[in-house]
């Protein structure tokens, strides 16, 4: 076990890599690269749930830890490691990876070889950003998860526009990540080290302005990736054009990461003193995400939006620098990376069906598509925040945490729970009661979920319902995090 639990994370790394190199020699016949896939992505899954029943739960800091010289000249390490932060983000990724694979299962079929590569190279770059511990090695894993996902975009979009939505989120996270990579390399020159360790636990020899401008550097491009407001300008199109297992990974887990482990850890105090306004900024966002859901009429844009509301919720808790805050900001990651998956599930589901994402060609689907509006209602009501689903501990703690240090903006968040009820209810009605639309009157009659389809949504449903009513099984890892966090240590 000891050598297991020394290699574990490295054999995360690998095998969706090693898994894109088997599908690019197998032959494109029947469905041999869809169960390739599933395959390669389902041991990937098995690896990540070595990490939470072999973690010491009573220890702080790293685990699993990996850390190999790589280059002399300048001094980057292969090092890598697990704490309370990254632990369920791991197990995360690692769950969403074959159900991108079973949601992607009849719905790409053109080019399908180079559509399973580039999803398994973005799997292996999204847990190398939650791994690395080098910040240039972070920084290359940060910048090829770009890549894939812009292509998946362009090539795998469902209109001529993808093209576009494309290239707006390429501009969007590459002209900041340019800043990034210069504070990386103005870090350097001042520790030498690219070492996060390091970096954390001494003070960075360099002047006020001059670990504000690298601050900022930092902030920027990881708020650009949640996004926040006002940032958020390339969601809208992504989101629209993004295939469903794209769109899954696209928005919040890796910049709420990044926020919490760079921007917290390497610049405590630069991080405090901006905190209000970030704050400011999460509220307002929860607020104005809501009310654009609301006017939508595509459901796709009131997805986007509604991404924009929730996360917004996570920027909040984080924020507020509190523990009970900093525990419900980690955990609305975890749960809106499963109900806002299962949410695209159910989206690229209905899609497949009726070919349309506009709620006025819908309606009436209840009768015909029961197991299909059951899992819809359900992951409404935990987006939503009914309490013993996930959504409700989430949302609670953030706005618990953040009421004790900012109560007037978190009486304006809270409007964004209600009025994110009004615009999920009522997406639901239009969906599946009340009359027909066009599209399904002129439609041969639907078949309900298929087995495929419940595989890859119950896992969802279920981990919904269990994180929430055993939040203090998921919390223990986190609050470790959130208690050295707020004591300066990392």
């Amino acid at each position: 076990m000891t050598a297991i639990n020394a290699h574990i994370l490295t054999l995360l790394l690998i095998t969706p890599l090693l898994g894109a190199a088997l599908i690019a020699i197998l032959p494109s016949r029947g469905r041999i690269l869809q169960w390739a896939a599933l395959a390669v992505t389902t041991l990937s899954l098995l690896f990540t749930l070595h990490l939470p029943v072999h973690y010491d739960y009573a220890a702080s800091g790293f685990q699993f830890v990996v850390n190999i010289p790589w280059l002399a000249t300048p001094n980057v390490h292969y090092h890598l490691g697990v704490d309370g932060l990254s632990l369920w983000l791991v197990v995360l990724a690692g769950l969403l990876a074959p159900v991108g694979v079973l949601v992607s299962w009849n719905s790409i079929n053109a080019r399908a070889k180079e559509f399973y590569i580039i999803f398994l190279i973005l799997q292996t770059a999204m847990l190398g950003v939650f791994l690395s511990l080098d910040l240039l090695l972070y920084y290359g894993f940060w910048e090829l998860t770009l890549v894939p996902m812009a292509l998946l975009i362009a090539v795998f979009g469902r209109t001529e526009r993808r093209r576009a939505a494309a290239l707006k989120y390429f501009l969007y996270t590459f002209l900041s990540s340019a800043l990034f990579l210069a504070a990386i390399i103005w870090l350097y020159a001042r520790t030498g080290t690219f070492d996060y360790l390091e970096l954390t636990s001494h003070p960075i020899p360099a002047s006020c302005h001059a670990l504000w401008l690298a601050s900022l550097a930092f902030l920027v491009a990881f708020a650009v990736k949640v996004p926040i407001v006002p940032l958020h300008g390339w969601i809208s199109d992504a989101i629209s054009e993004a295939p469903p297992a794209a769109a899954m990974v696209l928005a919040g887990k890796l910049g709420l990461y990044s926020i919490l482990r760079f921007s917290l850890g390497v610049f405590p105090a630069q991080s405090a003193h901006i905190a209000p306004l970030l704050v400011a900024l999460g509220a307002i966002g929860i607020v104005y995400g809501a009310c654009l859901a609301l006017a939508q009429n595509d459901l796709r844009k009131l997805i986007a939006f509604s991404i924009v509301s929730h996360l917004g919720f996570c920027v909040l808790g984080i924020f507020s620098l509190t523990r009970t805050g900093l525990d419900g900001g980690v955990y609305q990651i975890l749960n809106h990376g499963l109900s806002g998956a299962a949410l695209f599930l159910l989206v690229g589901f209905l899609y497949e069906r009726y070919a349309v994402t506009d709620l006025r060609d819908l309606g009436g689907l209840a009768k015909s598509l029961p197991w299909l509006a059951t899992c819809f209602v359900i992951t409404s009501l935990t987006l939503i925040g009914l309490p013993i689903l996930n959504g409700f501990v989430g949302e609670f703690l953030s706005l618990s945490g953040t009421f004790a240090v900012h109560p007037r903006w978190t009486i304006l968040a809270t409007l964004g729970v209600v009025l994110g009820a009004a615009y999920m209810l009522w997406t639901v009605q239009r969906i599946f009661y009340g009359s027909p639309g066009v599209a399904v009157q002129h439609a041969d009659p639907a078949h309900d979920l298929e087995t495929r389809e419940h595989l890859a949504l119950w896992p969802l449903l279920v981990l919904m319902l269990v994180l929430g009513v055993a939040s203090p099984i998921f919390l223990r890892a986190i609050d470790q995090f959130s208690a050295l966090i707020l004591k300066g240590g990392r």
